[in-house]
């Protein structure tokens, strides 16, 4: 046989080998992880654990797990992911971290444009701007007259370098341009609770974590971070925060599913034929609505659209992360 054709025989080998495995997938009694970098309980587990549920029978209701696996700026568990085999069955669901990753956490051990496939955008969560409810201010136009008023008192509250809560808070914190002293915390959960006892002024932090609390008034909340006002019964009277003056600020926490580089094309394309099932789930889209979250219904939903998405969202919070000369180690 001549050498050249030799040498294709191992690449043919490979490659019926990897379209007979797509063409099995999934295999029904093997398990299918969804790999979530950040703590059990968080916005991102309750997304993943909900998508889980959704997808689980358009993948023919074979089991689908959450593996929490925190730590770095999320990128202990985008690592897990991106080191995995590349064969479906070990997926990452992350939030905006996928775009501040590169930026924010030093000598991060893979490259997010490069390492993945992209399979695609699962919903878009707005912010909320809240406050202790004790603070002495009604709307956003009295909240920038009382930070003005108090100047070198005011607390901002944040759920830890590199958060959602941080991000929105940073770029917040230059809108009136007064000094805030920044409060990190190990979490939302502390964050919130300091908040609602009043040791901690104001947080920025996503509708997934924030509805709850203005729905049993245990926050005061001034304006929301998306474009068009929301419709969560919570949330519905609050305007955006460029309708209260603040022009041009939209800050939305977007959470997407990506498998390991190399997982091949039919297997992503089943994943992604699962996932845009599970996107018109009703009950999957009640429980996000709950939440405050808008499920995705648009082009995003695509692997190609969602590769690009984060490509410009990484472009946009670069920027912002090097002038606040924020980085986890």
């Amino acid at each position: 046989m001549h050498k050249f054709l030799k040498s294709l025989v191992p690449v043919a080998l490979l490659a019926v080998a990897a379209a007979a495995g797509a063409q099995g997938f999934p295999v029904k009694d093997k398990v299918i992880t969804l790999v979530v970098p950040f703590a059990a309980g968080g916005p991102t587990d309750r997304v993943a654990r909900d998508l889980a549920e959704a997808m689980r029978k358009p993948m023919g209701g074979g089991t689908i797990v959450v593996d929490n696996a925190a730590g770095a700026g999320g990128s202990i568990g985008a690592n897990k992911v991106a080191k995995a085999p590349a064969d479906g069955y070990t997926l990452l669901v992350h939030h905006i971290g996928m775009a501040t990753m590169p930026t924010l956490v030093r000598n991060i051990p893979f490259k997010v444009e490069s390492d993945f496939e992209y399979v695609g955008l699962v919903n878009d969560v707005p912010m909320t701007l809240i406050s202790r409810p004790s603070l002495a201010a009604n709307n956003y136009k009295e909240l920038v007259s009382w930070i003005g008023a108090n100047k070198g008192k005011v607390n901002l509250a944040n759920a830890g370098v590199g958060s959602a809560s941080h991000l929105c808070g940073m770029l917040f914190q230059s809108a009136p341009k007064e000094d805030m002293t920044t409060v990190p915390y190990k979490g939302t959960g502390p964050a919130m609770t300091d908040l609602i006892a009043g040791q901690v002024d104001i947080m920025c932090d996503q509708t997934t974590n924030t509805t709850a609390q203005i729905e049993g008034k245990k926050v005061k909340a001034f304006a929301v971070s998306s474009p068009k006002r929301l419709t969560t019964p919570a949330l519905k009277d609050l305007p955006t925060l460029d309708e209260a003056g603040l022009k041009g600020f939209n800050v939305s926490i977007f959470h997407g599913l990506y498998a390991p580089k190399g997982t091949p094309p039919a297997v992503i394309a089943k994943l992604n034929d699962a996932l845009k099932v599970a996107l018109k789930d009703p009950e999957f889209i009640k429980k996000q609505e709950g939440l405050g979250a808008v499920v995705v219904n648009d082009k995003r939903m695509e692997p190609a659209e969602h590769k690009r998405f984060v490509a410009a969202e990484i472009a946009k919070w670069s920027p912002v992360i090097k002038a606040a000369g924020v980085y986890v180690d």
